[in-house]
C-alpha cells in the first residue's frame, strides 16, 4: 500500500485536525453539494451520499475516480472517515448490496470501517472548477468557456402596481415568497410611479374609491424575478399582501439563459501553441499512465491553437465541437464508428475546399486520466470551502490506479516495400 505521495501537496494535506474544528458528515455532504449541486446531474445519474451517518465526525477524505476493493484498502489504511468518488459505485439499479456480491462486498467494508461514501459525479463534470475545467488546466487553455452550456434555472418576472404606501410592504412578502434573487442578492426590485385609474363596479368591495366613480391613484409599480418553481407561492403572496381586491399584475416567463461557467467539456486557447504530436505529449506528460497510453487522429505536425477538451466518455459531443471551429478535440472513449466517421468528415472538407478546422483532431485519453485531474482541484476546494466556516478537514488524493487496462502489445513494424 502506497500513501498519498507528493501531488496530495496541491490537494492541501495540512496535518490532521489543524486550522480548526472537525466537521460532521452533514457539513461536509452540504459543503460537497454547494459545490457541485445534485440538481445538475444528469437524471440517469445516481450522484449524493452513498453510505455514511450524517452526525459522523470526518476528518481526513481519500478522493478517487473509481471505488475499487484496492480504493477501499487504502481509505481503511490511511484512517479516512469519506471516500469522494466520482463513479457511482451503485450506478446502475440494485435491489441487494448483500456481502455475497462484490459492490456489496464493499459497501460492507465502508460501513464496517466507518468510512461514508460520496459521490459527484455528471454534476462535478460540468460544474464551474470541476472536471472540465481541471483538465483544461493540465494543457493551459486559456480564456475557457463551455463546450455545451447548460441552460440557466427558468426564471419568470412579476410585474404588479400597487399604492405609493404599499409597495414597501409587497416587496418584502414577495422576497420572502422566493422572488428576488440575483445572484447573491436578495430581495431585489425595479419600482417606478405612475397613475392607476378604475372604476368599481356593483359588487365591487374596493380598498380605494368608490363603486361607480373612476378612481385615480399614484401606484408603483414593482418588478422582480422568480424561479418558476416559485411562480405559484410568490403569486399567492402577491396576492395576499395586495390591500386591493382585484390587484394587478403581469407574469412574465423569461428567456432561456446559459448558466454562467456551467455545462459540458470547455473550449479555450493553448497559451503556448504546439503541434497535434506535442499536444499528445503534453498530456501524456501530465496525466497518470494508462494502457493505451494517449493516441491521436491527424498528421502528427499539424498546428494547434484552440482546444475542446472533455472529461469522460465524449463522442456524443461531434456536433457541439466542429460548431466550436477548435483544431483538436481532447476527450476519452472514443469509439471507433464515431472517430472514424469524424475523420472521414474532414477528409471530405479537404477535398471539397470547406474549412478545415470544422473537423477537429483528435486526441483520445483512457476514461480514468482524463478524469484524474479533479481529484486534486476537488481536494483543494473542499479544504478551502470547511476552512471558511471553521472547520477543517485533510484530504488526500489515492494513488491508487483504477485504470482497468494492465498491458498492451504492439503489432510488430512491417519492414519497407520490397525487403525481406
Amino acid at each position: 500500500m502506497t500513501v498519498p505521495g507528493p501531488q496530495d501537496a496541491a490537494a492541501g494535506t495540512a496535518p490532521q485536525g489543524a486550522g480548526g474544528r472537525t466537521p460532521p458528515l452533514a457539513e461536509v455532504v452540504a459543503a460537497l453539494e454547494r459545490r457541485w449541486p445534485p440538481g445538475t446531474a444528469e437524471a440517469w445519474d445516481r450522484v449524493g451520499l452513498v453510505a455514511g451517518d450524517p452526525d459522523q465526525p470526518v476528518r481526513r477524505v481519500l478522493l478517487a475516480v473509481d471505488v475499487t476493493a484496492e480504493v477501499v484498502d487504502e481509505a481503511l489504511a490511511v484512517g479516512a472517515d469519506l471516500v469522494l468518488a466520482h463513479h457511482p459505485l451503485l450506478l446502475r439499479g440494485v435491489h441487494s448490496v448483500a456481502a455475497d456480491t462484490w459492490k456489496g462486498a464493499l459497501v460492507h467494508r465502508l460501513v464496517r470501517g466507518g468510512v461514508a461514501l460520496h459521490t459527484a459525479h455528471t454534476n462535478a463534470d460540468a460544474a464551474a472548477d470541476g472536471v472540465a475545467d481541471a483538465l483544461a488546466a493540465v494543457l493551459g487553455l486559456e480564456g475557457t468557456r463551455p463546450l455545451v452550456a447548460h441552460p440557466a434555472p427558468a426564471l419568470d418576472k412579476v410585474v404588479a402596481f400597487v399604492p405609493v404606501a404599499d409597495a414597501e410592504r409587497l416587496v418584502d412578502a414577495l422576497a420572502a415568497a422566493g422572488a428576488g434573487g440575483l445572484g447573491d442578492y436578495a430581495r431585489c426590485a425595479w419600482t417606478t410611479t405612475g397613475t392607476g385609474t378604475f372604476e368599481p363596479q356593483p359588487g365591487a368591495s374596493p380598498a380605494v374609491g368608490e363603486v361607480g366613480r373612476r378612481a385615480d391613484v399614484v401606484e408603483a409599480r414593482v418588478e422582480m424575478v422568480l424561479p418558476r418553481g416559485r411562480r405559484s407561492a410568490v403569486l399567492a403572496a402577491l396576492r395576499a399582501a395586495h390591500p386591493y381586491e382585484e390587484p394587478a399584475f403581469d407574469l412574465l416567463e423569461l428567456a432561456p439563459t446559459a448558466a454562467a461557467g456551467t455545462g459540458a467539456g470547455r473550449v479555450g486557447r493553448l497559451a503556448v501553441p504546439t503541434t497535434l504530436h506535442g499536444l499528445a505529449q503534453r498530456l501524456a506528460a501530465a496525466l497518470p499512465a494508462t494502457v493505451p497510453g494517449v493516441r491521436y487522429a491527424g498528421p502528427p505536425d499539424a498546428p494547434v491553437v484552440d482546444v475542446a477538451v472533455l472529461g469522460g466518455s465524449g463522442d456524443t459531443f461531434f456536433d457541439a465541437v466542429r460548431a466550436a471551429g477548435v483544431d483538436a478535440y481532447v476527450t476519452a472513449d472514443l469509439r471507433h464508428h464515431p472517430a472514424s466517421e469524424q475523420r472521414e468528415h474532414a477528409l471530405f472538407e479537404a477535398r471539397t475546399g470547406r474549412r478545415p478546422a470544422a473537423t477537429p483532431y483528435l486526441v483520445d485519453l483512457a476514461h480514468s486520466a482524463s478524469e484524474q485531474p479533479w481529484l486534486a482541484h476537488a481536494a483543494a476546494h473542499l479544504r478551502a470551502d470547511l476552512a471558511a466556516a471553521g472547520a477543517s478537514v485533510e484530504p488526500l488524493v489515492s494513488t491508487v490506479r483504477t485504470d482497468p487496462w494492465t498491458g498492451r502489445v504492439d503489432a510488430p513494424v512491417p519492414p519497407p516495400e520490397g525487403r525481406p
